[in-house]
């Protein structure tokens, strides 16, 4: 009987999935480790990534000058970039997920790597690595609860559907090896006097680390300056009160103790008027939902969790608790 090869992002995914598909499932070894790589059902066999499996391969890979980092054969830029296996764990699991994918009884695969690019591009370099050429399914699920994965899996979608996902998840990682390498060679070698070791530049970590610098250089060069605030309360008829502040212009900053405290003297105990009134009706926007970013910024903003902390708190909340939809998206609507 033909089997379909369900192959997930991570080994709590897999384990999900068998709690939903047909059943039982036995679990399989590796041949040389204890180390649990996959799981064979009746119908099916579930197997994982662990995250990112397969890379690009690095410059020396392409010709053996480049091991040797030289301004003159700056910039490397592959006409075809090639895929190598990360390392010595991920080759391991490479190893199964690859006799898995060659197997006489597999006709069909299953992605179930996560909902988004870096999912597509996982599956997609794992894939291409192993030379498979089976047809692929795609199972998109933004839920761990059992009914959106039974929901799921009946609707399984064309792999190739999602194939502007994958191009955008392949530019992104090519972009970020030909700046990466490149830019980091440049400025090793031209910085060889100045420094120990490689200076590494990349596509998103320099021009982060320029905005950190620039904000730290402001901060260094802030001269404080004091100034003064004047609240006064107010009492209305029907014993309404509120709260207001001395503006003069716009601004209500003060610069000096004594022009507040001649402000405070002007108006104390004194009979306020109400000189315009406005009434507007609004329209109030609904917030919108969590992205990642957002999701991160509100967790330091509040309880000062790092971006890491506050993803892998998602991450479990989603994973083993069923309690988040994926947390790893940019898009803040359903």
């Amino acid at each position: 009987m033909a089997k379909t090869l369900v192959i997930a992002e991570k080994p709590s995914v897999g384990k999900d999935l068998a709690r939903v598909l047909p059943g039982p499932f036995q679990k399989k070894t590796g041949a040389t480790d204890k180390t649990e790589r996959s799981l064979e059902g009746p119908e099916h066999v579930i197997s994982w990534a662990v995250g990112h499996l397969v890379q690009l391969a690095d410059p020396d890979t392409y010709d053996e000058k480049y091991k040797k980092w030289r301004m003159a054969d700056l910039p490397i830029v592959p006409p075809k970039f090639k895929l190598t296996v990360r390392d010595e764990r991920s080759q391991k699991q490479m190893t199964i997920v690859r006799q898995l994918l060659k197997r006489d009884d597999i006709d069909l695969v299953i992605n179930a790597c996560d909902a988004g690019r870096e999912g597509e591009l996982i599956f997609a370099y794992l894939y291409e690595q192993a030379k498979a050429s089976l047809p692929v399914k795609r199972l998109w699920l933004s839920s761990m609860t059992a009914d959106a994965m039974r929901n799921a899996l009946a609707n399984l979608g064309e792999g190739e559907e999602y194939a502007l996902l994958e191009q955008a998840a392949r530019s992104r990682s090519e972009a970020d090896w030909i700046v990466g390498m490149n830019a980091t060679r440049a400025a090793t070698i031209r910085l060889r006097s100045s420094f120990d070791g490689a200076v590494s530049l990349g596509r998103v970590q320099t021009p982060t680390l320029a905005i950190i610098a620039r904000r730290e250089e402001e901060i260094r060069a802030f001269v404080p300056e004091p100034y003064w605030l004047v609240d006064a309360k107010f009492e209305a008829e029907g014993n309404r009160r509120f709260e207001g502040r001395y503006h003069e212009g716009a601004q209500p900053r003060i610069a000096s103790a004594e022009a507040a405290q001649l402000v405070v003297e002007a108006v104390r105990a004194q009979r306020g008027e109400i000189t315009k009134l406005e009434k507007r009706k609004r329209t109030e926007i609904v917030p919108l939902l969590y992205d990642l970013t957002s999701l991160q910024r509100e967790a330091n903003t509040r309880y000062g969790f790092s971006a890491k902390r506050t993803l892998g708190a998602a991450q479990r909340c989603y994973e083993e608790h069923k309690a988040l939809t994926y947390p790893r998206t940019a898009s803040r609507y359903l």
